[in-house]
């Protein structure tokens, strides 16, 4: 279905955004991945996703700190891959304190990672979708982009603003063929929030299972964890042609979370 058309995925060297690379690549887009990590693992990484599914697949570095950091990604895709089709902004950071404890760099580094390379992202890659007539936007946003939770100020702004973000792109875009949603996962047990189990369970002194077990219970009735591969199939089905209509919309796949 996607067969000659690039995707960008940010942060996707693990976690929700590998799980959606993969699931864009399999549906025969070559892929940009992006990300931090051990050299050698995400070589391999790119290596086995480009043999699997016999696309191309690159991979940059970028750092998406700064709006130069993120149009480099975009500029670095051009030249690798040839264009940008499919934008999936995805990459974050997260911290918990309370409003008054909640150090400031903290602070501007998650609203500059999870706010502010969204919307650099969509202005450095948008212009090329518009002059195709053609471009799907997919920003990973949060069950914290409609609900909220203490301690978790940045991240909650962020995601929320990243949910009006998608509302204002997809207004502007509504005469085209290009389509921007956002995607609210719950909790999925992605390497950021084994940190957070991690931490719970060292706070409290109890075991990972335990704490695992009682983060479901607390948010998400289902009482499972959304997995990276559910998330790839609902980006898939968005970039489909029976997503063409499908615009400004937060999809929540969270096990029942923000249905209560």
């Amino acid at each position: 279905m996607l067969k000659d058309k690039v995707a960008v995925v940010t942060g996707s060297t693990s976690g929700i955004g590998l799980g959606i690379a993969r699931a864009l690549a399999t549906a025969g887009a070559d892929v940009m991945l992006n990300g931090f990590g051990d050299a050698a693992e995400i070589e391999e990484i790119r290596r086995q996703m480009a043999a699997a599914h016999d696309v191309r697949v690159a991979y940059s570095g970028a750092d998406l700190s700064t709006a130069a950091g993120v149009r480099g990604l975009i500029e670095a895709t051009d030249a690798e891959l040839g264009r940008v089709d499919v934008l999936v902004n995805n990459a974050g950071i997260q911290h918990t304190d309370a409003v008054q404890d909640f150090p400031d760099e903290k602070w501007d580094a998650i609203i500059a990672l999870n706010q502010s390379a969204v919307f650099h992202g969509i202005k450095a890659a948008i212009p090329q979708m518009y002059a195709r007539d053609w471009g799907r936007i997919i920003n990973v946003a949060s069950a914290h982009g409609l609900v909220a939770s203490p301690k978790k100020a940045a991240y909650v702004a962020a995601k929320h603003a990243i949910v009006g973000l998608t509302k204002v792109v997809a207004l502007e875009s509504a005469q085209t063929g290009v389509t921007c949603n956002a995607i609210c996962p719950g909790w999925v047990l992605t390497p950021l929030v084994e940190a957070q189990i991690k931490a719970r369970a060292e706070e409290k002194g109890t075991s990972f299972d335990d704490e695992a077990n009682e983060l479901l219970a607390e948010k998400q009735p289902s009482r499972r964890f959304v997995t990276p591969e559910q998330l790839g199939d609902l980006a898939v089905f968005l970039c489909s042609p029976g997503g063409e209509e499908i615009r400004g919309q937060a999809f929540a796949m969270d096990g029942g979370w923000t249905a209560q």
